[in-house]
């Protein structure tokens, strides 16, 4: 973690360009030190972003006024930053009939004021927070058995937000509580900064909650965590599998065995939510496979790996295997090894890749990564359990294809059978998801919530095309959305196309193209245009217009007239 003077020399560095995403901080407590914190770790984190911080304790003034500079500015995010010591005042301040209601109200207040923003700016992401709840020892322990009491109360509001969150997709929340009790009252608060400054929390733990709204603005940008690479002796389990035996490594329930059982339940459920697992062990390969088929207290199975490599290469070569297959970029893989020499050698030959320092005592793995926040996410849909599934096959569909001469051969074999759909409100969830997740086939990088699909799909106009994959051992799941929508009567513009990389080299390019094209036929238009918009990321479809025949108007805008015939190559894609 980052110190608040490392962050304020970052901030000191940090300029804004064009493409900055606009970013704008209102709190009711004094916020400059944490706006100086945020735009270091912004900084540090490789976003670039513009920062403005609204005047002291003015959110009601801003968002109440359609016309305020909060609303001219435009950010694309708000982090809007409630203290619990103003909740607190407000509390004594209520009678004590209000006490007893008085989280609702609370609550009906922070929802007017996130609705008031949402009229003006529909489509603006709203990043708040939990209240760090603290006993005022009014009433002791005897507190949770009192509704009226302040602690009852912001524990309900702390439950309320959590559900107005669920009911507000572009409504995100920073655990501020969370990371309170990680880290201790006393980190938390500095009581003098506080009567004599008006902040809420201490210089010491501003660099906490910026890296909180810092990683939930990544994670909506595309940017975290899809894969964690697993080392085994030592990490996964205690003890060497190849000395001591199945028999002699630590699992289980007991003494060192319980640290390695705990911290497989924690992979295990990430692996739940969708975090890819994948194993990359020094090891005879029949060996290290042992525990996961055999143990009886194993918590991970073979069926919990998306990628299992055990070899006497070295863990550079064997990540890189595992890349290939995952199609997956690098500062999206995490690697875990006990041993500081392979860890060094990692970092050192894969630069992007994130390389957590563990601790040197096992006991400290677990509690030392949940504080790392590594696993940051912005949506789940239940596409996400069947993950693991998916790579599983497509390691399977790798390692078919070496027996094949020839791709067309290949491809043939695969019977690949495609469902092409509108927007709805059953898949509407997995396009938002795969807007966030997809980098490098994307041609505009634009993020989609579920509230901006929604409206798309309501306009008969625009064209949305959701398409899944299937092939004879298994199922793709959604690979493949383009929004259209009208530009006039004869063009049709195509604001977004988006894909997974598990599905390139199947023709699938070609096959979206070619359902877009009798779409917007159907429809009447006669001209196809599209932008390419490149990022750090994306430079896979720079020349993805041109191959089909577009023509460049200007610089990285493209036309193409549906009159004009195009030389498909063979498909092998059924709809």
């Amino acid at each position: 973690m980052y110190t608040f003077q490392q962050l304020k020399k970052l901030a000191k560095n940090a300029t804004v360009e064009p493409t900055a995403i606009k970013v704008s901080l209102l709190a009711n407590s004094a916020s400059q030190m944490l706006a100086t914190a945020i735009k270091g770790y912004h900084q540090a984190a490789g976003l670039t972003t513009e920062l403005w911080e609204a005047d002291y304790n003015q959110i009601e003034a801003l968002v109440y006024q359609p016309n305020s500079t909060l609303f001219e500015f435009a950010p694309k995010y708000i982090l809007l930053d409630m203290c619990t010591e103003k909740w607190r005042k407000k509390f004594y301040g209520a009678s004590a009939a209000e006490r007893n209601q008085f989280a609702e109200q609370y609550i009906a207040h922070y929802q007017d004021i996130i609705q008031a923003i949402w009229r003006v700016l529909p489509t603006t992401k709203i990043i708040g927070n939990t209240l760090i709840e603290y006993n005022d020892d009014t009433w002791g322990s005897f507190a949770n058995k009192v509704n009226s009491s302040a602690s009852y109360q912001l524990k309900l509001t702390n439950l309320k937000l959590m559900e107005l969150a669920q009911q507000n997709p572009q409504l995100h929340l920073a655990d501020y509580q969370s990371e309170a009790l990680q880290v201790g009252l006393s980190v938390v608060k500095d009581s003098h900064q506080y009567y004599n400054a008006d902040m809420a929390y201490s210089i010491d733990f501003l660099p906490y909650i910026a890296a909180l709204s810092t990683k939930i603005i990544q994670a909506i940008e595309g940017r975290f965590v899809k894969c964690i690479v697993l080392d085994l002796d030592n990490t996964t389990w205690g003890g060497i599998i190849g000395d001591d035996g199945l028999e002699g490594i630590q699992i289980g329930s007991f003494g060192m065995g319980k640290v390695f059982t705990e911290f497989q339940l924690w992979l295990k459920h990430l692996n739940q939510r969708g975090i890819l697992l994948a194993v990359c062990s020094k090891n005879t390969e029949h060996i290290a496979k042992e525990p996961f088929e055999s143990h009886p207290e194993m918590v991970l199975r073979l069926q919990d790996i998306a990628v299992f490599v055990a070899n006497w290469e070295s863990k550079v070569n064997n990540i890189l295997h595992i890349q290939k297959i995952l199609n997956i970029g690098f500062d999206s893989m995490v690697f875990l090894d006990d041993n500081p020499h392979e860890r060094g050698v990692v970092r050192s030959a894969i630069p992007d890749i994130i390389v957590p320092e563990l601790p040197e005592d096992p006991t400290e793995y677990l509690r030392f990564l949940q504080q790392q926040h590594l696993f940051e996410t912005a949506n789940f849909s239940a596409n996400d359990e069947e993950r693991t599934l998916q790579y599983q096959q497509e390691a399977k569909r790798v390692q078919i294809s070496k027996s094949f001469t020839d791709e067309a051969g290949f491809l043939q074999s695969l019977c690949l059978q495609a469902t092409v759909e509108p927007f709805s409100t059953f898949n509407i969830p997995r396009v938002a998801q795969l807007s966030a997740r997809s980098n490098q086939f994307n041609l505009r990088t634009v993020r989609y919530s579920e509230a901006e699909l929604l409206e798309i799909s309501g306009e008969n106009a625009n064209i949305s095309l959701a398409i899944s994959l299937a092939d004879k051992l298994g199922n793709y799941g959604l690979v493949a959305v383009v929004i259209a929508k009208p530009k006039n009567a004869e063009t049709l513009f195509i604001e977004n196309w988006f894909m997974s990389c598990r599905v390139l080299k199947l023709g699938m390019e070609w096959f979206t193209l070619q359902q877009l094209i009798i779409q917007a036929k159907e429809k009447g238009y006669q001209r196809l245009e599209a932008a390419y918009i490149p990022t750090k990321k994306n430079g896979l479809v720079a020349q993805h217009y041109q191959q089909f025949g577009f023509d460049e108007m200007e610089a990285n805008y493209f036309s193409l007239s549906l009159e004009k015939p195009l030389n498909y190559p063979p498909n092998y894609i059924n709809s």
